[in-house]
């Protein structure tokens, strides 16, 4: 896969689809990597007429990793003291930008899941030049008072432990993560599980890259208030059963943004479900339809 540098960082990417259409930029969540986008799912964009980009954002995959900082401290975050967190979700904003940039896109659809979708929000709100119309899946405001995970969610969720485990325990743990977070209605056989997880370790296994973007998710600012001057077409998918960010969060961030579309998916969890991807695709192509 080709890479691009963008902000200081080299960031890995690939394309779907013909350079001439409309960009359509992809931005995963915590810890997660441009695979978590699955070739079907972007084929499927593709096939609505955009030129679709993926990529590893840093810290993640193969993308740079700022490994030269401390292993932060969660709990002093969260007491308020954000001295050690090395970035923001604003720098992970301006890596796209740059990504954009880089790759001479003046301006794409921006479509993010999860902390992607806070770091597409951020974006519009810090570059509002490069985004054509914004679409948030199972994302949140960062206000803490929505969007907040289950005790059960919280309980699968990688701790400092993570960094010392092998690569059985890592994979026995990301499919047990899977189980719980995923889709109730629409559930996946463990040994598929098993196998894109498996994948996705075999790829890169960035423990310490996954802590720093967790860090930089709680040390940002509530992005809500900014959310009210985007003018951008907007649609917010969530799923009615999402247990990592509670459905409140999609709902909060449909409330904050003018003339944005919110759109529910029974049984859906924390995560996209093929049997959703032709009504998520084309929620997707109708909002970016709207774009002046």
């Amino acid at each position: 896969m080709p890479r691009a540098k963008a902000n200081g960082m080299e960031i890995e990417y690939d394309t779907f689809g013909s350079s001439g259409r409309p960009a359509l930029l992809l931005v995963m969540g915590l810890g997660a990597q441009l695979t978590t986008w699955r070739p079907e799912f972007c084929t499927a964009l593709a096939d609505q007429g955009f030129f679709v980009v993926r990529f590893d954002n840093r810290d993640s995959g193969l993308s740079t990793g700022l490994d030269g900082h401390t292993f932060p401290d969660i709990g002093t975050i969260l007491r308020g003291d954000t001295s050690g967190v090395p970035y923001l979700l604003a720098d992970m904003a301006q890596d796209t930008a740059d990504l954009l940039g880089a790759l001479g896109i003046p301006a794409a659809h921006v479509v993010g899941a999860s902390m992607g979708g806070m770091i597409a929000q951020q974006l519009v709100i810090d570059h509002p030049e490069r985004v054509l119309s914004l679409c948030s899946i199972m994302s949140t405001t960062g206000a803490r008072s929505v969007g907040r995970a289950s005790e059960r969610a919280r309980a699968v969720m990688p701790g400092p432990e993570a960094a010392a485990l092998d690569r059985e325990g890592v994979i026995a743990a990301g499919v047990r993560r899977y189980e719980v977070i995923g889709s109730p209605g629409f559930p996946v056989a463990r040994d598929v599980l098993r196998e894109r997880v498996t994948a996705a370790h075999d790829r890169a296994h960035r423990p310490e890259g996954y802590a720093r973007q967790y860090a930089a998710l709680l040390a940002s600012p509530d992005r809500t208030a900014a959310l009210r001057s985007v003018a951008v077409p907007t649609l917010v998918v969530h799923g009615e059963d999402d247990c990592l960010v509670d459905r409140s969060g999609g709902e909060a961030t449909a409330a904050a943004i003018p003339g944005s579309e919110l759109l529910l998916v029974p049984g859906m969890g924390h995560d996209l479900p093929e049997a959703v991807w032709p009504t998520i695709v084309a929620a997707i192509a109708r909002n970016a339809s709207r774009a002046v």
